[in-house]
């Protein structure tokens, strides 16, 4: 409940950081064409560092907010998950692996008896 009070108090203010992020944006862009004679690990570097900012500064937005709460309920999901053993993996893959054999063989069964009859049914068939 804090937080959104928090967050609706700061909202006036989040077109400030999107428009400072978009400004760094472009500075990083317009510094790495005029810089593009260092050598590229040097600008990626840079460049490391302009999304690091840019990010700190968009997680302080309500999305950004938004983005850090959905990543900590994800995780808590994700806590949650039965993960299956490698013997109940195999069994399960080789019960499906089997099952899509015996339908293919029952559906090209069935597509034979259907040609056949359509054959004998037009006279196509002797």
């Amino acid at each position: 409940m804090a937080l959104k009070t928090e967050i609706q108090h700061n909202a006036g203010f989040d077109w400030v950081k999107w428009l400072f992020a978009a400004v760094l944006l472009i500075v990083g862009l317009v510094l790495s064409y005029y810089y593009n004679y260092q050598p590229w690990p040097l600008r990626l570097l840079a460049w490391f560092f302009i999304l690091a900012v840019i990010g700190a500064i968009l997680l302080q937005t309500i999305q950004g907010k938004q983005v850090i709460i959905f990543v900590r309920e994800s995780r808590m999901e994700l806590r949650k998950v039965y993960w299956p053993t490698r013997q109940e993996t195999m069994q399960t893959t080789l019960i499906v692996a089997v099952m899509v054999v015996l339908l293919a063989l029952l559906l090209w069964g069935i597509d034979g008896v259907l040609m056949w009859f359509i054959g004998w049914l037009t006279g196509q068939r002797g």
